[in-house]
């Protein structure tokens, strides 16, 4: 047994570049930058080029109720008359309909929510505006741009855990216009909704910024806070129209009236105008047999991870991508890299820092890092130097992803598929943003997806962006949220329809277990206590990471992370230091580490065990069945090996006791008999590894059909499960009660397990590697794997599994 923790996107055409080294001036368009990119190496390491063309703007009249001083304010920052999407969702926003705003990057989305809101709020002296953004940085960008409109009586203000308390009231009793974000409105706002009486009473408009991110396990709880919200409103009285900004995405209707619980209306055509833009998918080329890839320290998730049995690897991502941003930096334009995770963004920043010192004393100065955990003045500060051409280039998290205004911007490099279409046109569309053209490069992991992508282009450009997953009905979401409603005032029966499917079920639970108590006139929380509710669905309270010597805080790292991460004798990377855990104390969530710089990396090793629930769904196809159901997933962390940076090498295993962890969740699986398998030519003795090979890359390979990565995902192997009774493949969701993920997978079986098998055949090795069947975050050390085998068994899946 083996495992492993409706808008179309704009097809561009082709442009066929070749390779060239002439010279050409500063400035000049992206298509020579890339030109010259190319042509710095042994070989082209660009596998497609598309064109995204320009697009003229389609502009409309100001809606007559627009008041001629909010006209004259828009005017004095620039903008002269609404484009045709922004005066059509605004009008329908004033008339009092619900309203999400699905278009591309830099199309003005802001201005659809701020026109109707803004107008009401100088109509009716007494009206209120709340907005809701992911992050701080998106609600303090907002914050600047209403503050920047000087209109009187708005008195817009953020509030949030960095608002000083002091503030706090004032802005509870005077702001109109509060801006921000989804946990606040559920720890402070909400649970203080007698303090927050008068602003909600008056509530006129709510509006959720960039709600695509709002999915899975995170957008299921948002969902819920949406409903408390609705509920407190109502019964002060109010009912406010609420206005939704996102990323272009599949069926945003349905995803925005699932978020809310309400009906909604979908603007989707974008009449913005727009720069034209050279998009690039660019592999890292292979390393020289026998070599090396340079000892970058990197906890990226997903990137490369040298496996002692490959003859050849890639050069890592962030390699590439460190020395595309130093020579894009060389070359004057302004350039920003988007990379997965913080240390990743820190690795790129250093190297892209020092290659450009090397090549000219203090360059380096103009490259930075730009993550959470930063200090608000130094977020602050790195956006104003990157606007006013104090920084060059800047490498970041997807904390930019997302609608902080950065205009001027000339390139954009993305180090590995962000997980979803929407997430790779978000950050691709932040260059060219004043309308000039713009070059965006997606840099390749040595994985799965990423292999198939740069060469299945058409898997990017010519298809639909992704629908928003979230389930609100997933009692691991419902039932705390519920118990969340009732602390803030009893439940009804009225609130039955309000939250849904499994409601009354889910109260039941909460009675049964003594968290709510049965009266005539409801259901009351029986606790003095507040429950205790995490939005973000990260498996418990942070860990924190303590230097032992000083007792200084590094940072924290979430629970459901800490035994991988921080185990004892764990190499954990903070701002390029390295440190060594010397113990982990989980009761107390803490980790206690020493600076050390050894010469080899840690890598923890994990036992799971997965039993089947129940069956909510199946197809029965001869051989083959492909089910849908619930799972008991446990699963410890056993081991972790010590590898050399320099060549991979195992210097050994060590042993580790640490706690098992218990996960029920949703599960897509398919089965195979033994006979079907032995036809197609898999020896009994192989059945292990192909099952397992193709585990790895069925997992690599779902973020194309869901709105996740394989971060967010799971899987087990085995030549004969005892619950299925035959040799089995299982994916699962990797969040208590299930993301929608699984659900996705089942839907789109034949397609999902097509691109696998495609993966798997057309890349380039022999045996198995991280493009293919090998996996950064395998619990068995990638072992057993049969590339061929896995082959044969999805070519038999896919033989009898109906399309």
């Amino acid at each position: 047994m083996t495992s492993d923790g409706v808008s179309s996107a704009r097809v561009p055409a082709r442009v066929d570049l070749e390779p060239s080294a002439r010279t050409v001036p500063l400035g000049s368009p992206p298509v020579d930058l890339l030109r010259r990119l190319r042509a710095r190496g042994a070989g082209d390491p660009v596998t497609h080029v598309e064109r995204v063309p320009a697009r003229v703007g389609v502009p409309a009249p100001w809606p007559d109720w627009a008041q001629p001083e909010l006209r004259a304010a828009f005017a004095r920052r620039g903008v002269v008359a609404p484009w045709q999407h922004q005066a059509e969702a605004a009008t329908l926003v004033y008339g009092g309909g619900h309203v999400i705003v699905a278009t591309g990057t830099a199309s003005g989305k802001s201005l659809a929510y701020q026109l109707p809101a803004l107008a009401t709020l100088l109509a009716d002296p007494r009206a209120t505006v709340l907005y809701l953004a992911p992050t701080k940085a998106l609600a303090a960008d907002q914050l600047r741009a209403v503050v920047g409109l000087e209109l009187e009586g708005v008195r817009p203000a953020c509030y949030d855990g960095d608002t000083p308390r002091a503030e706090r009231e004032w802005i509870r009793r005077h702001s109109r216009f509060v801006l921000t974000n989804p946990d606040m409105l559920h720890h402070g706002i909400l649970p203080g909704h007698a303090q927050w009486s008068g602003f909600l009473r008056r509530l006129a408009y709510v509006v959720i910024d960039e709600c695509h991110t709002y999915r899975g396990v995170f957008g299921s709880h948002v969902a819920h806070v949406l409903r408390r919200l609705r509920r407190q409103c109502a019964r002060f009285g109010a009912g406010p129209v609420f206005v939704l900004a996102s990323a272009t995405s599949g069926d945003p209707a349905t995803a925005a009236g699932r978020l809310t619980g309400l009906p909604v209306t979908a603007v989707t055509e974008d009449t913005s105008p727009r720069g034209g833009v050279t998009f690039a998918l660019w592999e890292p080329p292979l390393l020289p047999p026998d070599s090396s890839a340079p000892a970058v320290p990197t906890q990226a998730a997903g990137d490369h991870d040298a496996m002692t049995d490959l003859v050849q690897v890639r050069r890592s991502a962030l390699r590439e991508t460190a020395d595309l941003l130093a020579d894009t930096v060389a070359e004057g334009v302004r350039t920003l890299a988007f990379v997965r995770s913080r240390k990743g963004a820190e690795v790129v920043a250093a190297n892209a820092r020092r290659a450009l010192d090397d090549a000219v004393p203090g360059l380096g100065d103009r490259v930075a890092a730009y993550r959470g955990g930063y200090l608000r003045e130094e977020r602050r500060e790195l956006e104003r130097a990157l606007l006013h051409g104090d920084l060059l280039g800047l490498a970041s998290t997807n904390a930019l992803e997302l609608g902080v205004d950065l205009v001027g911007l000339d390139a954009v490099l993305i180090c590995g598929y962000p997980g979803t279409r929407a997430s790779l046109w978000q950050q691709a569309g932040r260059a060219g943003r004043s309308g000039q053209e713009a070059l965006a490069v997606l840099v390749a992991r040595d994985d799965p997806l990423d292999t198939y992508l740069v060469h299945h282009p058409e898997a990017i450009f010519g298809a639909p962006v992704e629908a928003t997953v979230l389930d609100p009905a997933n009692p691991y979401v419902l039932a705390p949220q519920l118990a969340c409603a009732a602390a803030e005032a009893p439940l009804t029966p009225a609130d039955l329809a309000l939250f849904g499917d499994g409601t009354k079920e889910a109260i039941d639970q909460l009675v049964e277990a003594g968290a709510l108590r049965q009266r005539p006139t409801g259901w009351y929380w029986r606790h003095r206590e507040r429950p205790e509710v995490d939005l973000r669905g990260e498996g418990g309270a942070p860990v924190c990471v303590v230097e032992a010597a000083t007792g200084r805080l590094l940072g924290t790292v979430d629970g459901s992370s800490s035994h991988f991460l921080l185990h004892p004798g764990a190499v954990y990377l903070h701002q390029g230091v390295s440190y060594v855990v010397d113990d982990l104390d989980l009761a107390d969530g803490c980790a206690l580490v020493h600076v050390e710089e050894p010469d080899w990396s840690t890598h923890a090793r994990d036992v799971t065990d997965l039993s089947v629930v129940s069956v909510r769904s199946y197809v029965d196809a001869g051989p083959v069945g492909m089910f849908l159901g619930e799972v008991d997933v446990t699963s410890q962390v056993v081991s972790y090996q010590r590898r050399r940076i320099a060549t991979g090498e195992v210097i050994d295993t060590r042993p580790l006791d640490l706690p098992i962890r218990e996960l029920r969740t949703v599960a897509v699986w398919f089965t195979l008999s033994e006979r079907s398998m032995a036809s197609a030519g898999v020896q009994t003795a192989d059945v292990p590894g192909a099952l397992h090979a193709a585990e790895h890359a069925a997992i690599g390979l779902l973020p194309l059909m869901a709105t996740c990565d394989r971060w967010d995902i799971g899987g087990l192997s085995t030549a004969l499960h005892p619950d299925t009774e035959a040799p089995t493949v299982f994916v699962y969701d990797g969040h208590p009660g299930g993301a929608g993920f699984a659900e996705r997978a089942y839907g789109t079986a034949s397609a999902w397990l097509r691109a696998t098998r495609d993966a798997i055949a057309e890349c380039g090795c022999e045996t198995g590697c991280p493009s293919c069947v090998q996996s950064p975050k395998c619990g068995n050390g990638n072992n057993p794997l049969s590339k061929p085998d896995a082959i044969r068994v999805l070519d038999v899946v896919l033989e009898n599994l109906p399309a």
